[in-house]
């Protein structure tokens, strides 16, 4: 490392290096996601601001998100669920993006379907969980029967935002695997998402994409759901 200023400039410009031969669709994912945390922790933020500070009771998220069976109240057991099956589409998904790599175009296509089908069961889960609050609990985004009002605005903006995001992702992992069963990411056919010639980049794009969106839920399970 050379001294002085010379050795100052080379420091700052080995990122420089570093990022040369990153695809530009990686960098600005990373980017992407990087502005993502921020609106998802002043999401959160605001979330335990308003908790702590409110004088109405807060409802209990044990029972408010209990599902009945067999005549028993069982707490969180539909978030429970939930949780199991976002979390384990991280795993199909970074399977996906390992087969990617090899460039076995049937098993990465099969592991895009499953971590979207996954995606998909969680959106629809998520959607009878707002159902239940909605019609048979009454909360509303401007009232909340059950204690504080302003848990219903936190918890339609926290889990829609997010399950906005779950679905944008279902949608580009259905784009991407049939691109990968076409063979346009080894023949490198014009389109969209379509990327460099024999690379499978997109996939792990993909894949931090959606292993974001579960580190995300991790937070809001904890913070939201536990609290």
């Amino acid at each position: 490392m050379p001294e002085g200023l010379q050795g100052i400039v080379a420091d700052w410009s080995s990122d420089q290096r570093a990022f040369k031969n990153v695809p530009w669709g990686k960098a600005m994912m990373w980017i992407f996601l990087l502005s993502d945390t921020f609106i998802f922790s002043c999401f959160l933020i605001s979330y335990m601001t308003v908790r702590m500070s409110t004088t109405d009771p807060w409802p209990n998220p044990s029972e408010v998100f209990g599902l009945t069976l067999w005549g028993r109240s069982v707490p969180l057991l539909l978030i429970a669920i939930m949780t199991f099956v976002l979390i384990s589409s991280s795993g199909t998904m970074a399977m996906a993006v390992k087969f990617g790599y090899e460039k076995n175009r049937k098993m990465t296509f099969i592991l895009l379907l499953c971590t979207a089908a996954l995606g998909a069961t969680f959106v629809g889960m998520q959607a009878f969980e707002w159902t239940k609050l909605i019609f048979e609990e009454g909360i509303r985004p401007w009232g909340n029967p059950l204690g504080a009002a302003q848990f219903g605005a936190a918890f339609f903006m926290i889990t829609g935002f997010h399950g906005t995001h779950v679905s944008i992702g279902v949608i580009f992992l259905l784009i991407t695997a049939t691109k990968v069963i076409r063979g346009d990411l080894d023949h490198e056919r014009p389109g969209f998402m379509t990327g460099r010639k024999g690379k499978y980049e997109i996939v792990e794009i993909m894949g931090l994409y959606w292993h974001f969106v579960d580190l995300v839920w991790v937070f809001i399970f904890a913070v939201f759901y536990l609290w």
